[in-house]
């Protein structure tokens, strides 16, 4: 699983790299970071705060 992680970034990367795409990395981070908050907030002290975003 670690493996295909890391071949899409590579692939990501190379694909940015190529194409002068380089304006995905901030939205695609943030994308990743939201996610990731949302995940890991479900159930806890921090789910009112977020829910305010949105």
């Amino acid at each position: 699983m670690f493996e295909a992680t890391l071949d899409f970034l590579k692939d990501l990367w190379a694909f940015m790299k190529e194409r002068q795409k380089y304006w995905l990395l901030p939205l695609i981070v943030t994308l990743v970071f939201l996610g990731a908050l949302i995940v890991l907030s479900q159930g806890s002290v921090i789910a009112p705060f977020i829910y305010t975003l949105f």
